[in-house]
C-alpha cells in the first residue's frame, strides 16, 4: 500500500461525557437548551445537537470544586443564578458564559430551592435553616425573611400571575405556606399532605392550586378559600407533574371545559394524566421506556419538565436518562443519557456506521445516533454488559455479553432505526467477558467467560426481527485456559480463533472444532485483547506487562514487541490495512504505531483514566474511545489536512522568498526589510541592515523609523540575537541605539523590555571592553612607530 495512506495524526473533534449527575434541570422556554447539574457546574446542553454548548462555575485544575447546592433560570432565559457549597450566590449570562455578580448567602446550612418572580427583578431562596428569603437582585440586598415553613424547603413558586403577589413553599412539616411577595406576610397555609410535598402548579383561573406529594396523592386546592377541593389518590410516591394545556394531546378523547389536567409520575416510571375535578385517570403511557427498564433495572422518574412552546415533555430518570415526548401524541422524540459511569466498550453499529453502540456500568446497551447523540436504550440484560461485537457480514447486527452470564443478539431495522433482541441465550456458569462474531458471513460466534470456558455458537440462518426472540445453541465448548479469559477473537477468514487470559498466554483454537493449534507465551503479565491482522497472518496481543506483542500465525513466533505505554495496554486495533496501530492504556493515553518501524507515531491524550474501549469506523477517518472517566471521546483523521497546509506554507514561503529576492535585486531595501522581519530570516535582516548602513548618512535611522510597532520589536529581537556574536556587534550597537532614542522618546513601547535590556547588557559591556583594549593598543602602536622613526638631522649651512 502506499505510504501516503499511513495515518500521522488525529485530533479530538468532540466529546461527550456527564452533563447531568443528579438534582436540579430547567429546560428554556424556546425549548432548545437544558441546563443540568453537574457535580460545581451547571452544564448548558443543546438539544439539536446533544452536546454541551458552555459550562458554568467550571474551575481550573488547581483549584477546589465550588459544588452548586441548587440553581434556577430566569423566565427571560437570560441569566442563571446558582447557590454553591461556599455559600456564595452568583449571578451568570449563560449566553457569554460570564459571571456578572456574586454575593453572600444569608442562610445557616445550604440552599435547596431557588426561584424567580416573573418579572426576573426579585429572588426567593429557601434553605435548610426553614427560613425562606427574597432578594433584590439590582442591590443583592435581602428584602424579607419568611418565616413558617419547618425543615429543609423541598417546593418553591412564585404565583404567576403579577396580580396575587403570592410566593409559595413547603418543608418537611408537609405542610404548604404562602406569603405577600411585596410585604412578606404570610396569608395562607394550606395543611393536606403527609409526605413530603414534591411539586406545586398553578391553574390559570388564578384561583386553584394543585400540589403532589411522596404521599401518593394530587390535591387540588383553592387558594382564594384555602381549602381542599379535591383530593385524588394516585397510588405511588409523585416525583413530579406539570399542567396539561386544554387540548394539547389527541390522547384524551372528551376534553372537560371546566376541567384540570394534571400529568404526574414518579416511582413507577410511567407518566399518567389525571383530571383533578372528578379525580379520574384519563390516560396512562403505554411502553414507557423508564418502565421498560424498571422490569430489570429498577427504574423510576424523579422530574417531569413541560415546554409550552414545542408543546412537549421530558421524563428524568434514576439513572440520569433524559427523555422527551411529544405531548399530544406521547411519542418519543429524544433520550439524553446524562452520566455513563465507566465505559466498557463500544462499537460503530448500523449499514453506514449511523450509530454507536456503547457498554457501561448498566444492564442496559445505549445505542447513540452520532449526528444528534439521540440515545435509544436496550433493555434485556440483568447486570453490567461487559462486551459488544459487530461483523462486517451484516451491519445490522449487534452481539452482547454480560454480568449475568447470558449473550444476547440484536437486529436494527435500517430505515426505521429501531432495534430488537432476536435471539439468547445463557449456557456460560459466570460473567461472560467477551464475545465475537464471525466475518465472512453471519454463521458462528464465540464467547468467553469466567468460568475459564471458550464456547462457539451457531446463528440462526435467518435473522429477523419479525419472529420471536431465537434460543442460541451451543456448538462446543472447551476450557481453554487457567486463569479468567479478557479476550477473544475471530480471523477475518473464519477458520482461527484466538483468546488471551490472565494466565499470561494467548492461545489459537481451530474455528471447526476447538482444536488447540498452539499457546504464545511470552507476556510477564495477563493478556487483555486479542487482534487479527486484517491482512497478514499475524495476531496482536497487548498485556498489563505494559507491552504489544505480533505474532506470525504460520510459526507462532514473536515477530515484534512494541514498547511505549507506561501501564497496561487494555485495547488494540489495526488501522491502514494492517500497516498501523492504535492502542489504549490504562495510563489514558492513546498511541498510533507504525508496524514496519515498531515507533508510535502519536500520542493522543485527553481521558483522565483507563481508556477500556476503542472502535474505528470502516473508512478510518474517525475513532471513538471511552473509559473510566465516562467520557466518550472522537477522534479525527488530519493526516492530510496538516499535509495540505505543510504545502500550502511551504508554497507560501517559496512565493515570499522569490518576492524577497526580487526586491533585493531592485534595491529596495525598506520592503525587503520588511518582509525579511515577517518571514523572521534574521540573517537576511542582517545582510539588509548592512546594506543600508554602508550606505551612510540617516539611512538606518529613517529606515527604523518607517518601519511599524510590530515590525520594530522583530528588530530588536534580531540585534539582541545579533549581539551575542562579537563580527554583527557594530550593526546590532547602531540598530539598538536607534531604537532605545525611540523608546526614551516614547515613540516606541516593547513589552518586555526590561528581559532583552538584561540579556544584552554583558554583550555590550564585553564589546566595549574589547573596543576600549582595541584602542589603546592601536594608541600604544602609533607611539611605537612614532619613537622608532630617525630624527631629522639639520645640515650645516
Amino acid at each position: 500500500m502506499n505510504g501516503s495512506s499511513l495515518k500521522e495524526s488525529y485530533e479530538l473533534e468532540s466529546q461527550y461525557g456527564p452533563f447531568f449527575t443528579g438534582g436540579n434541570i430547567e429546560w428554556s422556554s424556546d425549548g432548545q437548551y437544558f441546563f443540568c447539574q453537574n457535580g460545581g457546574t451547571v452544564h448548558v446542553l443543546s438539544l439539536a445537537t446533544g452536546h454541551v454548548e458552555s459550562i458554568l462555575g467550571e474551575t481550573s485544575t488547581d483549584q477546589d470544586e465550588d459544588t452548586v447546592n441548587s440553581f434556577a433560570l430566569d423566565p427571560s432565559d437570560e441569566d442563571v443564578i446558582t447557590h454553591h457549597k461556599s455559600g456564595l450566590f452568583k449571578l451568570w449570562n449563560w449566553k457569554e458564559v460570564k459571571l456578572k455578580k456574586m454575593w453572600k448567602a444569608i442562610h445557616n446550612g445550604p440552599v435547596s430551592k431557588v426561584a424567580f418572580s416573573r418579572n426576573s427583578q426579585t429572588m426567593a431562596s429557601g434553605g435548610s435553616d426553614s427560613s425562606v428569603r427574597l432578594w433584590d437582585l439590582v442591590h443583592q440586598a435581602c428584602t424579607h425573611n419568611l418565616k413558617g415553613a419547618q425543615g429543609v424547603v423541598s417546593v418553591l413558586a412564585f404565583h404567576p400571575r403579577p396580580d396575587k403577589e403570592l410566593i409559595f413553599a413547603a418543608g418537611d412539616d408537609t405542610k404548604i405556606y404562602g406569603w405577600n411577595s411585596i410585604t412578606g406576610q404570610q396569608k395562607i397555609v394550606l395543611s393536606g399532605h403527609f409526605s413530603k410535598i414534591t411539586s406545586l402548579l398553578f391553574h390559570d383561573d388564578g384561583i386553584h392550586l394543585v400540589s403532589s406529594g411522596r404521599d401518593k396523592v394530587l390535591i387540588l386546592w383553592d387558594i382564594s378559600q384555602g381549602s381542599i377541593v379535591r383530593t385524588v389518590p394516585v397510588y405511588e410516591g409523585v416525583e413530579g407533574s406539570f399542567l396539561l394545556p386544554t387540548n394539547s394531546t389527541k390522547l384524551i378523547t372528551s376534553y372537560q371545559s371546566d376541567g384540570i389536567y394534571v400529568a404526574a409520575a414518579g416511582e413507577k416510571g410511567v407518566v399518567k394524566v389525571w383530571e383533578m375535578r372528578s379525580g379520574n385517570k384519563v390516560y396512562e403511557q403505554e411502553n414507557s421506556l423508564v418502565a421498560s427498564a424498571k422490569e430489570v433495572g429498577g427504574l423510576s422518574i424523579t422530574q417531569l419538565l413541560y415546554n409550552h412552546v414545542t408543546n412537549s415533555f421530558a421524563v428524568v430518570s434514576t439513572e440520569h436518562n433524559i427523555i422527551i415526548h411529544q405531548l399530544d401524541t406521547f411519542e418519543c422524540k429524544k433520550q439524553l443519557v446524562g452520566y455513563s459511569d465507566e465505559i466498557l466498550d463500544v462499537v460503530y453499529f448500523g449499514t453506514k456506521d449511523t450509530h454507536l453502540a456503547v457498554a457501561t456500568n448498566s444492564s442496559d446497551i445505549k445505542l447513540y445516533e452520532l449526528t444528534t447523540m439521540n440515545c435509544q436504550l436496550l433493555c434485556g440484560h440483568t447486570d453490567f454488559i461487559l462486551s459488544l461485537a459487530t461483523t462486517p457480514a451484516n451491519f445490522n447486527l449487534l452481539l452482547s455479553s454480560a454480568k449475568d452470564n447470558s449473550v444476547r443478539l440484536w437486529l436494527m431495522d435500517p430505515e426505521t432505526f429501531q432495534v430488537s433482541c432476536v435471539a439468547h441465550a445463557v449456557r456460560h456458569t459466570a460473567s461472560v467477558g467477551s464475545v465475537s462474531l464471525s466475518h465472512t458471513a453471519v454463521k458462528f460466534f464465540t464467547s468467553v467467560s469466567q468460568d475459564l470456558c471458550l464456547k462457539i455458537w451457531d446463528l440462526p440462518e435467518k435473522i429477523s426481527s419479525n419472529e420471536t426472540e431465537n434460543t442460541l445453541t451451543v456448538r462446543c465448548t472447551e476450557l481453554a485456559h487457567q486463569k479468567d479469559i479478557n479476550a477473544v477473537a475471530v480471523s477475518p477468514n473464519d477458520k482461527l480463533v484466538a483468546t488471551g487470559s490472565q494466565d499470561k498466554t494467548a492461545k489459537l483454537w481451530t474455528a471447526e472444532s476447538l482444536q488447540l493449534v498452539g499457546v504464545l507465551r511470552g507476556h510477564r503479565r495477563g493478556v487483555c485483547c486479542v487482534r487479527f491482522s486484517p491482512i497478514d497472518q499475524v495476531l496482536l496481543t497487548t498485556s498489563a506487562d505494559c507491552n504489544i506483542k505480533l505474532w506470525s500465525l504460520t510459526d507462532l513466533s514473536c515477530l515484534k514487541t512494541l514498547e511505549g505505554h507506561e501501564s497496561s495496554v487494555l485495547r488494540a486495533e489495526f488501522l491502514s490495512r494492517g500497516m498501523q496501530l492504535v492502542t489504549a492504556g490504562a495510563d489514558g493515553l492513546l498511541k498510533l504505531w507504525s508496524v514496519k518501524t515498531s515507533e508510535c507515531v502519536a500520542t493522543l491524550e485527553h481521558h483522565e483514566n483507563r481508556v477500556w474501549a476503542l472502535a474505528v469506523c470502516r473508512n478510518e477517518t474517525h475513532i471513538i474511545s471511552g473509559g473510566s472517566d465516562s467520557i466518550l471521546g472522537k477522534w479525527r483523521d488530519i493526516t492530510e489536512e496538516k499535509k495540505a497546509a505543510a504545502a500550502a506554507e511551504a508554497e507560501r514561503l517559496a512565493l515570499e522568498e522569490q518576492k524577497l529576492s526580487n526586491l533585493l535585486k531592485a534595491d529596495q531595501l525598506l520592503a525587503a526589510l520588511k518582509l525579511a522581519l515577517k518571514l523572521e530570516r534574521p540573517l537576511q535582516v542582517l545582510k539588509i541592515i548592512d546594506s543600508v548602513i554602508r550606505k551612510g548618512g540617516d539611512g538606518l535611522r529613517e529606515t527604523i523609523h518607517q518601519l511599524k510597532q510590530t515590525q520594530k520589536e522583530s528588530l530588536l529581537r534580531c540585534a539582541v540575537t545579533w549581539n551575542t556574536n562579537s563580527r554583527n556587534a557594530q550593526s546590532a550597537q547602531l540598530v539598538i541605539n536607534v531604537l532605545l532614542d525611540e523608546i526614551s522618546s516614547g515613540e516606541l513601547k516593547v513589552p518586555g523590555l526590561a528581559a532583552s535590556l538584561e540579556a544584552m547588557i554583558p554583550y555590550t559591556e564585553r564589546h566595549f571592553k574589547r573596543l576600549t583594549q582595541l584602542m589603546q593598543d592601536l594608541h600604544f602602536i602609533s607611539y611605537t612607530v612614532t619613537c622608532m622613526q630617525p630624527h631629522n638631522k639639520i645640515s650645516p649651512t
